[in-house]
């Protein structure tokens, strides 16, 4: 059974670092793409990056020059490097997993989520 963790949010003040972790739990777990959601309260949840199997990655235009997404494909852990933050990426993160085989098809892990929150 497929379990994902998420660590590393917190509160920070604008202009400054978090990195976020995602570590995903199971037998035979490989998933072709990984990454990171996050909802703000009242908004719809959004992409911020994506990362597939063979390193191709993909941001939100929002964050495409400050965030860095990495992934450890024998850990099943992918990681969020948020440099430069500001008070609008303040939400709860989620980390996502998607899988993929000929006979089930696609399907998407979630982790809990963990907060970020950015002061000005």
């Amino acid at each position: 059974q497929v379990q994902l963790v998420e660590s590393g949010g917190g509160l920070v003040q604008a202009g400054e670092s978090l990195r976020l972790s995602c570590v995903a739990s199971g037998s035979s777990f490989s998933p072709v793409v990984m990454g990171w959601y996050r909802q703000a309260p009242g908004k719809q949840r959004e992409l911020v990056a994506g990362i597939t199997s063979g390193g191709r990655t993909q941001y939100v235009d929002s964050v495409k020059d400050r965030f860095t997404i990495s992934r450890e494909s024998a850990k099943n852990t992918v990681y969020l490097q948020m440099n430069s933050l500001k008070d609008e990426d303040t939400a709860v993160y989620y980390c996502n997993a998607k899988t993929w085989t000929p006979l089930t098809g696609s399907r998407d892990y979630w982790g809990q989520g963990t907060q970020v929150t950015v002061s000005s």
